[in-house]
């Protein structure tokens, strides 16, 4: 009788390693679209303790020959109950066997994609800007946005550029990269949202957080800690907040997970629908259904860009063909750039005035104010998509 508690141990060792052994491996999300090799976005099943579960794995690549095992992200369970991870051999073998996990993906990668107009060079500060003309009938009003937040998901800001005031300050950087913007789109999109001159919400406070390389791509796991750190800010702060995201890639389970996510704890995101001319349900973050996704229009005739993705997925439209904003590479630098990219800031800076005029509401309830509000003027786009134009109210 003495060596029954030994005979018991080794019995569920044996019961534990059989059960694992029998358990057939997940089957991995593909990506359509490129992914960063051997990196994974590892998703938890409720109640999973995350902490021992990547202890396990630690202890597994230890022991283990041709074992690579590298943990970049933990998440905040609120936003998504995930990890991504670099691995081969046996600790994905172990990943993909575990109780612990609901699905694996794949980690994909998203990217910007704007045209440049050649007038740039040329450029002067108190230019014209389409977006600002149309700002005249609303008076004072365009100079709000008092109080509110905006975070910029993007290739970061040029903080000091002049049309901020002071307004723009760095918040967070994921995937390595320096903490500039050396590309120049997300100070272009800053500019829209709230910088003076160019700028809807000119009262606005905005945030960077790079997640794009200076090349204009980057990985969905550091675009989740974007999303992510955003939100955690926003909890912190407990400020009206928008997250405005001008970027995309092909469809991502884990990364519209987190915004949807981020959505639900209150949140707003506004999401360019992408500039490949096709239904943007196919794509993320913009085919996010509680997010605000944004189509581009030629502002001068209301028709939907020739670029401009399409389909019920799309919220409403703004201008985004050849819109002046800041630029990187002095305090006064301008450029003209098309894209959805650039009707998705303003519509987070209309939201940014709304917020700031009306108070804090339910993403829901703003998204339901800007429709409501919008006005059906759009010509040109496919069956079954909104004719609806952002304006403020």
């Amino acid at each position: 009788m003495k060596f029954s508690a030994a005979a018991t141990i080794l019995a569920v060792i044996s019961t534990t390693t059989t059960a694992l052994a029998a358990r057939l491996p997940l089957p991995i999300k593909t990506s359509s679209g490129p992914v960063k090799p051997n990196s994974y976005i590892v998703v938890l099943k409720p109640g999973t303790n995350m902490e021992a579960h990547i202890k396990e794995l630690t202890e597994l690549a230890t022991r283990s020959p041709g074992s690579e095992l590298s943990i970049t992200h933990q998440y905040d369970e609120r936003v998504l109950h995930a990890y991504s991870v670099q691995a081969i051999g046996p600790p994905l073998n172990r990943i993909l066997i575990s109780p612990d996990v609901d699905y694996v993906e794949a980690d994909g990668i998203a990217s910007i994609k704007y045209d440049v107009h050649e007038e740039n060079e040329v450029e002067r500060e108190d230019a014209p800007s389409e977006l600002t003309d149309g700002l005249a009938e609303f008076g004072g009003r365009a100079a709000g946005g008092a109080g509110v937040v905006v975070y910029g998901i993007d290739t970061g800001i040029y903080t000091a550029h002049s049309c901020f005031g002071g307004r723009a300050s760095w918040g967070a950087t994921f995937g390595g990269y320096a903490s500039r913007d050396g590309n120049g789109h997300g100070t272009h999109t800053a500019g829209t949202a709230v910088g003076t001159t160019y700028g809807v919400a000119t009262s606005a406070r905005i945030v960077a957080i790079k997640v794009l390389s200076d090349q204009g791509s980057g990985s969905y796991s550091d675009i989740i800690s974007g999303v992510n750190f955003a939100y955690n800010q926003f909890r912190t702060t407990r400020a009206p907040s928008i997250a405005t995201m001008s970027l995309g890639g092909p469809l991502s389970t884990a990364l519209n997970s987190a915004v949807n996510n981020a959505i639900a704890g209150g949140l707003h995101f506004t999401i360019a629908a992408g500039n490949s001319a096709v239904d943007a349900r196919n794509t993320s973050p913009a085919s996010v259904i509680e997010a605000n996704t944004i189509g581009a229009i030629d502002g001068s005739t209301n028709r939907i860009a020739s670029f401009s993705n399409y389909g019920s997925i799309i919220d409403v439209f703004a201008p985004g063909v050849n819109i002046l904003s800041a630029w990187i590479g002095s305090t006064t630098a301008t450029a003209r750039l098309s894209g959805t990219s650039m009707a998705t800031p303003y519509v987070a800076g209309v939201l940014a005035l709304a917020l700031s005029e009306y108070g804090q509401v339910s993403p829901a309830g703003l998204s339901n104010a800007l429709k409501t509000h919008a006005r059906p003027v759009v010509t040109g786009q496919p069956a079954g998509t909104t004719n609806l134009r952002a304006y403020f109210w």
